[in-house]
């Protein structure tokens, strides 16, 4: 809890940090490289749909 304020404020973060850390974070000794760069290329597309976000071409 270090730098946080609260105990709530710690949650706040968590909460989102935890989701958001699954659609980034992938086994990368199991993925061949195109395969790893696939899937960060499909989290990515995912995070802009779900952000509202345009990715810059």
């Amino acid at each position: 809890m270090k730098r946080f304020k609260s105990p709530r404020q710690v949650q706040r973060f968590l909460s989102i940090h935890d989701p958001i850390n699954n659609l980034f974070h992938f086994p990368r000794n199991q993925l061949t490289a195109a395969d790893y760069r696939a899937a960060r290329t499909q989290a990515f597309e995912k995070w802009a749909e779900i952000a509202g976000a345009r990715l810059a071409a």
